[in-house]
């Protein structure tokens, strides 16, 4: 049985964050528009750091390139995922991501970026972007050369508790009003199809309609993410992804759990709630690493768990 490895988030200053991640979870974060915190990163572009115990201090990079041990000695040049939590206090850009073998011919040699979205809160009425409505790819430059996004886009109504699968090549942008957290591959790129003509210092930000259109998935088709929640004495679960790049299980512990842990790394993000992961107090807006070899994680109290594993 090795240890917990608990992680402090690296926190990103956007034009569309808030403060919500300092008034739910208490997190000291930079300013009143931090979008995002990366909770669990080895990402060049913000790296979590470990927080307590044996690796206090150390990064997740610093761990995955000096500690494969407890990866299970994983192969690979970066650590496979990236958690987040996000903050949209007003509407991110539409965005689209490429497939890995768009990114590594166009992107030197990086990733691609599938992600899934677990709504953490909301507000009433909120919604998001996932697809559109194009039938044809000719119908799609059409449609965006003219600037018809109102038709183009395909909003949906969303709730907290909802998740939502988002294969790489799917247009998709979070709206306003929404607090998620997200877990995708471990890639940094984005292409920005439209941005609502804002301004970012007095200039719009850059936008990759070429890139875009390279990788936009058309016609677009809905991935079925409703998934049965068993119901047992002390805790319900639910398998929300179960894809080639990762596999995230909702835990809604009510009162006991016991949750094996056989695979290189399970990632922990206790979401709601609060209780004890073996001996150690946990509460939400606490991400957590259970290594290779760790065997039964045995968890106590009333909280909600998102166990994330490749």
């Amino acid at each position: 049985m090795g240890e917990l490895i608990f992680f402090k988030p690296f926190f990103k200053q956007v034009i569309w964050g808030g403060s919500k991640m300092r008034d739910v979870y208490g997190y000291s974060i930079p300013g009143d528009d931090t979008g995002e915190a990366w909770v669990i990163s080895a990402n060049p572009h913000g790296t979590s750091t470990v927080c307590k115990g044996t690796y206090d201090g150390q990064s997740l990079e610093d761990l995955w390139n000096g500690h494969r041990e407890l990866f299970g000695n994983l192969e690979g040049k970066e650590f496979p995922l990236l958690v987040k939590i996000i903050d949209a206090n007003d509407h991110l850009s539409i965005q689209v991501h490429p497939d890995d073998t768009y990114a590594f011919h166009h992107e030197n040699g990086s990733q691609g970026k599938t992600e899934c979205w677990y709504i953490l809160d909301c507000d009433e009425g909120a919604d998001i972007i996932i697809g559109h409505h194009a039938k044809s790819r000719e119908e799609l430059e059409q449609m965006v050369a003219a600037g018809q996004w109102d038709t183009l886009l395909r909003k949906l109504p969303i709730h907290k508790g909802d998740f939502f699968y988002i294969p790489s090549g799917t247009v998709h942008a979070i709206r306003k009003g929404t607090l998620l957290l997200e877990v995708q591959q471990n890639s940094d790129t984005t292409y920005r199809l439209y941005d609502y003509g804002r301004l970012q210092d007095g200039r719009p930000r850059q936008l990759h309609l070429k890139e875009s259109m390279d990788v936009i998935l058309c016609p677009h088709t809905d991935r079925d993410t409703k998934r049965a929640v068993e119901h047992h004495e002390g805790y319900e679960v639910c398998t929300l992804a179960d894809g080639p790049y990762f596999t995230v299980i909702k835990w809604d512990v009510k009162t006991h759990v016991s949750i094996s842990q056989n695979y290189p790394f399970m990632l922990i993000d206790v979401t709601a709630g609060s209780g004890t992961l073996d001996n150690c107090q946990v509460k939400a807006g606490d991400h957590i690493l259970v290594p290779a070899g760790y065997g039964t994680l045995r968890c106590q109290g009333a909280m909600e768990l998102i166990a994330t594993h490749i």
